[in-house]
């Protein structure tokens, strides 16, 4: 093999920064891209864990709540 040949067949600094810029950049595009369709979804659970929570603690506290009887003699 020749030195130029050689030469041709060597990855520079520069062939691995522009590949990688270019990998990141597409990776950090889709990550924007699904953060915002995902916002909605995420608030929608949340809304839907706290009226869960909620529910849920009205009936432990009726169920766990102490009656007391008050007679008069």
């Amino acid at each position: 093999m020749s030195d130029a040949a050689a030469a041709q067949d060597r990855i520079t600094r520069e062939d691995l920064d522009s590949t990688l810029r270019s990998v990141v950049g597409e990776v950090e595009q889709q990550a924007t891209d699904s953060a915002r369709r995902m916002l909605p979804l995420a608030v929608g659970a949340g809304a839907v864990l706290l009226v869960l929570a909620y529910f849920l603690g009205r009936r432990v506290g009726t169920t766990r709540s102490t009656v007391v009887e008050i007679r008069r003699i």
